[in-house]
């Protein structure tokens, strides 16, 4: 590799001077874009970095329809995907596809689609952008000419360079496949290197060596042109890395990839939420406080439902313990394994948890914290248990008969089931996050609970207090 390919430009930052000119052009070049922002998110996280934006909580021609006529430039649809089998995956995205087609028919306008998919680059890649690419082409005619990959998330602490993604822990930065999310048994990996990681999950069909890569050195020097001959250099859906290490890195992107689409050029997005608050030309807000929070007179008390397996999120749970004003039951989540014992479970919890936020007690539901393994499993029954035991979460929420002040749910899976089923929303406000990388709903008034806020905790964002933090910052 030469200089400019190399990321020779690692050490270098933006200056205050360079930072105001990014801005500009990032303005500018998102004030000519035509083109709608449809984020299709596989779980609540992905409005980490956003905030007043729409979240569609289904992919009808009407909600669509809704989007497209809304005076922002970005909305999301959320898909909760990454809760599917392969097969409800592919199906829901031709039917996603098929909407998105008939949608910018019938309104005249463009789109451009970002699939936010990323957890530590979990969920089901490349199945997802594949399914869209082919229907999109064989109800437009149009082919898509490339396909970005931008899994950078500074709140999450992961970063790209050299072509490799990296995952903070506390002072260390730890290549991504050595960590505890490539051994997810659903969605595991084993390179860490993006273009390695592309052949892996293509199964070949596309090789590293065929992978483009936009280096570090090109965004610090601020090299619109350069990036911008890569991009309109791509065909056949071939693949771009994008590097970064900080949010501007992605701003500077953003700017050469507007000049791209202004060519002409056709590109799905596969990314984190830093990419998306880019491309949206979405402004810095301060985290929540309290009282922007908590809005309404009600003296119930709080729900905190945890799903996720994950050792950050057990952390995190323990820390949560050393609140005193707070009421833990632990669901046995074993149980699932015998028929209708979770459901006699959630009602055991459901009566306990009523009396308590009657009485102005906050309440935490968790599952146990030894995932369950099964001798000769498989991950498709993995993952349909996981969906088992996050549908009798959300009837901890779905069933109470007394209006907590605040919902918190935690992981992915458990956020959208939460939400989507537990809560009703149809169409969320992001209000913006009440901690880095930790989103907040308001809840519209068709929802089972309407105008509270529902904190939507990645399973793998934050450190040891985070979930403490936000709590105290609730109650």
């Amino acid at each position: 590799m030469n200089e400019k390919t190399a990321d020779a430009g690692i050490v270098l930052s933006y200056s205050q001077e360079m930072k105001d000119r990014i801005d500009s052009d990032l303005r500018d070049a998102s004030n000519k874009n035509k083109r709608k922002v449809v984020v299709l998110d596989d779980d609540p996280t992905g409005i980490q970095t956003v905030h007043d934006v729409s979240v569609y909580t289904d992919w009808s021609e009407d909600s669509l329809t809704k989007g497209f006529e809304e005076d922002r430039n970005l909305f999301f649809i959320l898909t909760n995907s990454r809760s599917f089998t392969a097969e409800q995956t592919r199906k829901a995205h031709t039917e996603i596809a098929e909407n998105l087609i008939s949608v910018s028919h019938k309104t005249g306008v463009d789109f451009v689609l970002i699939s936010r998919g990323d957890s530590t680059l979990r969920g089901h890649y490349p199945l997802e952008t594949e399914t869209l690419e082919k229907m999109i082409q064989k109800k437009s005619g149009v082919a898509t000419d490339g396909e970005i990959l931008c899994p950078y998330f500074n709140e999450g602490g992961r970063y790209t360079f050299n072509d490799t993604h990296f995952v903070r822990y506390a002072e260390q930065l730890i290549p991504c496949a050595n960590t505890e999310f490539a051994g997810d048994r659903t969605f595991g990996y084993n390179s860490s290197n993006l273009r390695e990681y592309i052949e892996e999950k293509t199964q070949g069909k596309f090789k590293a060596e065929s992978v483009l890569s936009v280096s570090l050195y090109l965004l610090r020097t601020m090299d619109y042109d350069a990036i911008c001959e890569i991009l309109t250099g791509v065909n056949g859906f071939n693949k771009i890395i994008v590097n970064a290490t900080c949010d501007y890195d992605v701003k500077v992107f953003a700017v050469a990839l507007f000049r791209a689409m202004e060519t002409g050029k056709r590109f799905m997005i596969r990314s984190a939420a830093a990419l998306v608050k880019a491309v949206g030309n979405i402004s810095d807000r301060p985290l929540l406080s309290h009282d922007e929070l908590i809005t309404k007179n009600n003296t119930g008390g709080g729900i905190i439902v945890v799903g996720s397996h994950t050792d950050k999120t057990t952390k995190q749970l323990k820390e949560l313990h050393r609140l005193s004003t707070i009421e833990f039951i632990e669901m046995d989540s074993d149980l699932v394994l015998k028929t209708g014992r979770l459901n006699e479970e959630c009602e055991r919890i459901v009566r306990e948890e009523d009396a308590m936020i009657r009485a102005g007690k906050t309440v935490c539901i968790s599952t146990k914290r030894k995932e369950l393994t099964l001798k000769d499993d498989t991950p498709e029954k993995s993952l349909m248990r996981s969906v088992e035991i996050s549908e009798a979460l959300q009837n901890c929420v779905g069933k109470l008969s007394s209006v907590p002040s605040f919902v918190v749910a935690k992981g992915g899976i458990t956020s959208s089931d939460v939400g989507t089923k537990a809560l009703g929303v149809k169409k969320a406000e992001v209000m913006g996050q009440i901690m880095p990388g930790v989103p907040v709903w308001k809840t519209d008034e068709g929802s089972k609970f309407p105008g509270i806020p529902y904190v939507i905790f990645p399973g793998n964002v934050g450190a040891d207090l985070t979930l403490r933090e936000a709590v105290e910052k609730l109650i």
